[in-house]
């Protein structure tokens, strides 16, 4: 079978890798790359030797399959684009900019008969891959998603840059519908919200606390859930993994025996991971482990906490 035929378009920090990782694949072959700031396409042209364009539609008729790592307010338009061309498209998270345009690519995606995958990274780890089995009605989750400021990401606010993770991979293990949401935040060192809380309570009575900041001094990755007779802790950081369960019997009067696994595991590569997922969807014609409609579903949520983050900022200066 003919390799996949692929592209990066916007190959600034993460795009750069997103090429590499085609590189290293036996079922695609990269050939091209394309940024709108042709020193950085020219940078990457010349490490992975393949052409290097500043117009995505120079793409259009050479390739079979596109990475999109252009800056978020981008996403719609060339991901549109792509699709009516009959490309098949791994989106960067957040999927777009309203959740208008993501319901659109989805369409567009499914008159074509085109791969949608968006890249939500952290469904790739493998501490998140352990979970699947030991999951029976998870009734609290925690997380934590503490980061350094860096301007990489400030194009959007913390709920779209960081919290976006945590709320996808929150709603693909709940698999209920949101009926409220309570949620506080402010801005630090942009003008955008750095900091964000929001309590997310599901029809099924699972209620998530998520914590997004990017003032930090260090990195923290954590998901905590809390089921009847189980806990089970998630280390996205450090890829560990751990489940504490209710045993048979007592430990002392009163006390029940737990039982206690933990799992260390290998850095691995997630975003080879998912590139490479991406293409064998292509391939053997199957879904993508993160379709559109999960981008636009965690697209939803993060715009609600940021609407309600936003009007709680306007009524606290309104009133100092």
């Amino acid at each position: 079978m003919s390799k996949i035929k692929c592209a990066v378009i916007g190959v600034g920090y993460l795009g750069r890798f997103h090429a590499q990782k085609y590189q290293m694949l036996d079922e695609a072959t990269l050939v091209a790359v394309c940024d709108v700031n042709a020193e950085a396409s020219e940078v990457v042209s010349r490490e992975l030797q393949v052409p290097a364009y500043t117009n995505y539609h120079d793409l259009f008729g050479q390739v079979d399959a596109v990475s999109i790592a252009a800056t978020t307010r981008s996403h719609y338009a060339i991901a549109r684009e792509c699709l009516l061309q009959g490309i098949h498209v791994l989106l960067e998270k957040p999927i777009t900019e309203t959740v208008a345009q993501a319901q659109e690519l989805i369409a567009i995606a499914h008159e074509q008969g085109v791969k949608l995958q968006v890249g939500h990274l952290e469904r790739f780890n493998a501490a998140r891959l352990a979970l699947d089995p030991y999951l029976h009605n998870p009734l609290f989750i925690d997380s934590q998603r503490l980061a350094p400021f860096t301007p990489r990401g400030a194009d959007v606010n913390v709920i779209l840059d960081l919290m976006i993770h945590d709320i996808d991979i929150i709603q693909s293990i709940v698999k209920s519908r949101i009926v409220s949401i309570d949620a506080q935040g402010a801005p630090v060192l942009s003008s955008a919200i750095d900091i964000a809380n929001a309590r997310i309570t599901f029809e099924n009575h699972c209620v998530a606390n998520v914590l997004a900041s990017r003032v930090s001094f260090k990195t923290e990755r954590k998901t905590r859930i809390f089921q009847p007779t189980s806990y089970i802790s998630i280390d996205y950081h450090q890829k560990q993994f751990a489940v504490f369960e209710k045993g048979d019997g007592e430990m002392f009067p009163g006390i029940p025996n737990v039982t206690h696994q933990q799992s260390v595991f290998e850095k691995g590569d997630a975003l080879l991971d998912e590139i490479k997922a991406f293409v064998q969807c292509i391939v053997n014609d199957t879904t993508p482990l993160v379709t559109g409609q999960d981008g636009c579903d965690a697209l939803a949520t993060a715009a609600k906490i940021s609407e309600l983050i936003d009007t709680n900022l306007r009524f606290r200066y309104a009133d100092a």
